[in-house]
């Protein structure tokens, strides 16, 4: 089978790309043009994977380009979308362009194009604050950012051209996901990239905040085992641990691993406003174990600790005087 994965120029995509290859899958990807015909983290991967991997430069925002990408596969993993909170806040027309108008090309084109399967990425922040815990499917949705809105949006999207048109969609929602190539905009590899780069002062927002982290190989093996199994078209499912820790903690726990004596400042510009900050995530992980054959393999401290490996080698790569949004 011939599978497209959008987005993966990306942290979670190049990942999924990899692991793809490696089960034998033909594998396109649909990648953000630019003019310096850089391909992201997929110019990171060995020369054995790459070489069992076709690109195509886009736009997803493009509905022409990104049907002709369409054309010849049997199923799409759709990640591409924008994703930093704290940018939507004030570029939310992007957001909306992204991530739901790209949505939308991408099941316009599998409903033309008769696909197979196609897999739509959501985000256990459309669930917003926990209202009650562990946060199943069944949870409702609460739009406390631009981002999450336009996920929320993108999602229904789905849901109608799945129930309209037939389209064989699923929703995969992962909870927060960490690991090797993720961006400083993420709380983990802020933290790491301060500590490496010798900062005894690290700066964060709120810490109370709880989440449930999924460390990338699993968040992959999610995507997989939804994808193969005959049981998932026309169902969102959540990838989760089932297991929570505020920002706080998680934060000494990497303090104590890499220099116990730094100390966590507040810095006020990294705190989003009261009623959009999502203050508590633990998600259900009873669907996908019941549909699936997933299971999530990797400790959160094994996780932490390969991606302390990994940033180790890339320091040169972050950016650790500035907040990156």
């Amino acid at each position: 089978m011939k599978v497209m994965v959008t987005g993966a120029d990306g942290f979670i995509g190049s990942h999924l790309t990899e692991e793809l290859v490696k089960k034998g899958y033909q594998v396109k990807t649909f990648v953000y043009y630019n003019s310096f015909n850089t391909w992201g983290w997929l110019d990171t991967l060995p020369e054995n994977i790459m070489s069992n991997v076709e690109i195509f430069q886009g736009d997803i925002r493009d509905p022409n380009g990104v049907e002709e990408a369409m054309l010849d596969v049997d199923a799409v993993f759709h990640l591409a979308a924008l994703i930093a909170i704290p940018f939507s806040y004030h570029s939310p027309d992007t957001y909306v362009d992204t991530n739901i108008k790209g949505t939308l090309n991408v099941l316009q084109s599998a409903r033309k194009l008769g696909l197979k399967k196609v897999l739509i990425t959501s985000t256990s922040e459309v669930y917003g604050t926990a209202q009650y815990i562990p946060i199943n499917e069944k949870h409702p949705f609460q739009g406390q950012s631009p981002y999450s809105a336009t996920k929320i949006g993108a999602d229904r999207l789905a849901e109608s051209f799945y129930k309209s048109f037939q389209v064989p969609v699923s929703i995969v929602r992962p909870f927060n996901t960490y690991g090797p190539r993720q961006s400083a905009r993420a709380v983990i590899p802020t933290i790491i990239t301060q500590l490496l780069g010798g900062k005894t002062e690290i700066k964060l927002g709120a810490l109370t905040p709880t989440r449930d982290f999924n460390y990338v190989k699993d968040t992959v093996h999610g995507f997989i085992s939804i994808f193969e199994s005959e049981n998932t078209i026309g169902e969102e499912i959540n990838i989760a641990t089932q297991k929570e820790i505020s920002i706080g903690e998680l934060a000494h726990k990497l303090i104590d691993k890499i220099n116990p004596q730094a100390r966590i400042i507040c810095d006020g510009d990294r705190i989003r406003p009261e009623k959009s900050e999502v203050n508590r995530l633990l998600g259900c992980n009873e669907k996908i174990l019941r549909l699936t054959n997933w299971k999530p393999q990797y400790s959160l401290d094994e996780g932490l600790e390969n991606t302390i490996e990994f940033l180790k080698r890339n320091l040169d790569k972050y950016k650790i005087n500035i907040y990156n949004i």
